[in-house]
This record gives structure tokens, sequence and C-alpha cells, in this order.
């Protein structure tokens, strides 16, 4: 090799060695998910370099994975549009910390936009069309990397039905998705859309989930402030026979599947007038449904559900509002303003409107259930094994995650087991340790 060479390679592996550039005050907060962590959550099935529309980012429900949800509807839908897309997954089936989830999106909204060169669309079911909205406030370089957001039973303003069932304890998702959740509450404070933005939400007087949702006027799911162009549609109003519900307007709705397209292929959000009612009322799958296939996947769907809830965190209280979210970081205006937290990493240890110690400890020793599915399996916390119990003879095996005295910010509890039939699970959770004193 030649000398020219040669300092041509070290130049370029010194590059590749310098640290990363720190959180531009503008882009919001730094991201405390490692990179390799985010980078791997994104699954694109092609290049999205070169793209000539939008490509879609797919972002899965509650209880949900992308596969489960999107595999065997919108995905291959959008293959048959012409539409590029990716998938993000989010941590624990969606039910962990939402604020947490939301570094996902933010890392694939400026992934994909990269890759693409242009801006990207995103759809999203449930949560799944709430969350983008969080990344969208709260990291305000991503508003110019998205053009649409359409969102699917999205629960933009939280749900009542959540409020009996949180009584007690709950996933950190249910806690915040309640409808007067501080996270909700954080949301909404100030504009709920933004300009150069247009919005899409579809949403059912069925919905038993996200509730209540009977109208534009009062539903959670609607957005109604806010610079950005938005459309809210109840899909009775368009097949005033459709009874599909929260579950089926995320999976195989027609009605909701036309919105969304119509948002995607043209400028502003969906336009009822655009729509047919003669042939989108009378199709009682969207395209991308294979009727053949349709019951084995919608049981796939509903299994992923009770999958996730059986492999869920339990906490006594919703999760405290990060500092950027709060207003309590420094050079912050809190959830009403458009200021960011100018790259300082959010404290763990943050209440709403409360400053958190600069020392903390951890005092969590608590129980896991597994996947009740599971006959024997190994349980490592922090990469140390510890030991695996049955509750009873016929019952489900637990462990003992034990967090006190862990420096470490957040401990990563690994577990692999075997069903009866000797198909293996597997699953990762993240705790954080931080508690105030």
């Amino acid at each position: 090799m030649t000398p020219s060479r040669v300092a041509i390679v070290v130049a370029f592996i010194t590059l590749l060695l310098l640290p990363a550039a720190p959180a531009r005050a503008q882009d919001g907060p730094a991201l405390t998910v490692p990179p390799a962590e985010l980078a791997a959550a994104l699954n694109c099935p092609k290049p999205l370099a070169g793209a000539t529309r939008a490509p879609v980012l797919l972002i899965p429900g509650t209880n949900l994975e992308p596969k489960a949800n999107f595999d065997w509807n919108y995905m291959p839908a959008l293959d048959k549009a012409g539409i590029p897309w990716c998938s993000v997954t989010l941590p624990g089936f969606a039910l962990g910390d939402l604020q947490i989830a939301a570094e996902y999106v933010v890392a694939s909204i400026r992934r994909m936009r990269a890759d693409a060169g242009r801006r990207i669309s995103i759809v999203g079911f449930s949560q799944g069309g709430m969350i983008g909205r969080w990344a969208l406030r709260f990291w305000p370089d991503t508003r110019t990397m998205v053009e649409d957001l359409v969102g699917l039973a999205p629960s933009n303003h939280g749900t009542q039905s959540a409020e009996g069932v949180c009584a007690t304890q709950c996933p950190p998702a249910y806690w915040q998705q309640r409808a007067v959740s501080n996270f909700i509450k954080a949301l909404n404070t100030g504009p709920e859309t933004f300009a150069g933005i247009d919005y899409t939400v579809a949403f059912t007087r069925y919905d038993e989930i996200v509730t209540p949702n009977q109208d534009e006027a009062t539903g959670s799911s609607a957005l109604r402030t806010g610079d950005g162009r938005r459309s809210n549609t109840l899909i009775q109003s368009v097949c005033p026979t459709n009874t599909n519900e929260h579950l089926n307007i995320g999976s195989f709705d027609n009605v909701g599947w036309s919105l969304a397209l119509d948002a995607l292929t043209h400028d502003g959000p969906a336009n009822v007038s655009r729509l047919d009612p003669g042939a989108v009322c009378t199709q009682p799958f969207m395209p991308g449904v294979n009727p053949a296939t349709f019951p084995a996947n919608y049981a796939r769907y509903t299994a992923t559900l009770g999958q996730g809830a059986a492999q869920a965190q339990y906490v006594p209280a919703e999760p405290p509002l990060r500092c950027y979210a709060a207003g309590t970081c420094a050079g912050t205006t809190g959830a009403g303003g458009t200021t960011t937290a100018g790259g300082t990493r959010p404290s763990s240890g943050t209440t709403s409107g409360t400053r958190a110690s600069a020392s903390c400890a951890s005092r969590r020793r608590f129980t896991i259930r597994l996947d009740r599915r599971m006959r024997r399996a190994t349980v490592t916390v922090a990469g140390k094994r510890v030991r695996v119990r049955r509750t009873s003879r016929r019952g489900r095996l637990t462990a003992v995650v034990d967090l006190r005295k862990r420096k470490a910010s957040v401990v990563t509890v690994r577990i692999a087991g075997r069903t009866k039939t000797g198909r293996r699970l597997t699953a990762t959770r993240r705790y954080r340790t931080c508690a105030r004193r």
C-alpha cells in the first residue's frame, strides 16, 4: 500500500473512532438508549435510498410487535401500493415506559430520513398512532422529517377504560395511557399538531379500549388544536353499518386502510370526499389480508396481546416524567413550550414539577412471572443467573429480581425457556434502578 493510501485509511479510521457529536439544543434531549439497540429495532426490508415517495414507518400498538400487528395486512398492502416501509419494534411489546419507547421512534425517523433522502410518513395503531406525537413534540428536529402522521384508533388523549384496570398494578404503558396521566397531560399541553405535518386520524365508535371515542368533538383519538393540517374521521361516517372495534381497525378494517392510503398518496391529510363508499364499505378486509389465512393470522395477533401481558413488568404507579417533559431540565420550558433540554440527559428520578435528587439508589426487589407456556427457563440479571421457581405444581415459573446496590442505571434481565413441546421462547426486560432518596 502506498503512503498516500495509508494516510487515507488512517484518516478514515480516525473519523470512525471520534466520539459522536453532542445533541444540539434544537434537536431535543439526548437519547439514553444505546445506539446499537435503537438501530436493531428498525427493520427495513428494502433499501430506502432513491425512494420516489415517502417511506412509511409502521408502529405497532400496546402489547404488540410489528409482525403480529402488520405482516398480514399493512405490510403486503403497502408493497402492493408501491410504498416503501420500515417497522420499529418497541421494547417489551410496547408495554414499558413510553418515554423510552419514544426514543426508538425518534431514532427510526432520523435513520429513515437520512437513508431515503426525503421526508417520511408514519402509520401507527393505538399507542403507535400516538407516540409519534411525543417524538415530534420533544425532538423538534423530527418535525422537518415527517410529512404525514396517520393514527388508527390512536390514544391521543388517553383512555378512561384504563382507570379501573390500573387500580393497583399495571405495566408502565397502561399507567401512561390513562386519560388523567401526567404523560398524556404533557403530550397535550400546548398545540397538538405542528405546521408542515399532515395528521390523519381514523377512529370507531365501537372502540372498547380507547374511550370515549364517539365523535370528533369529545373523542380521545381526535386531534383538535395546532397549526398542522388534520382530519378526524369516524369510520361509521363513511360506512354506517361498519361495526369494527379497536383491534379490527388496527388490523383489517378497510375504511382505516382507505383513509391511510388516501393520506399517503395525496397532499394534505385524508379527505373523505375522495373515497368511494360503494367500494370501500363492501369489502370486509383491507388489501393485503388473505381471507384463507385470516383466522390463523388474527389468532396470532390476539395471542401476541396475551404474550405481551404475561411478560410485562407490573408497577404500582406511573413512571415519573423525564425532566424535558416536566420542565425541570436546565434550559427547558416544560411540556407547553418547544424549548428543549439542550442535550441534557433526562433524570429518571424526576416527577412532574419536582427537581430530582442528584443521587439515587435502588430499593427495588420484586418477583417477575414468566410466560405461562414455559416449562423450564433460565433467567439472568445483569449477566448473573438467578433461581427460577414454580409457584405451584402447575403454576407459572417465577424469578426474583434484586436491583438493590446495583450501580448501573439500567439493569438487563434476560429470559430463555422452552415450552412443553420444546419451542424456545426468549425475552429481554430492562429495569431502571434509580429511585429518589
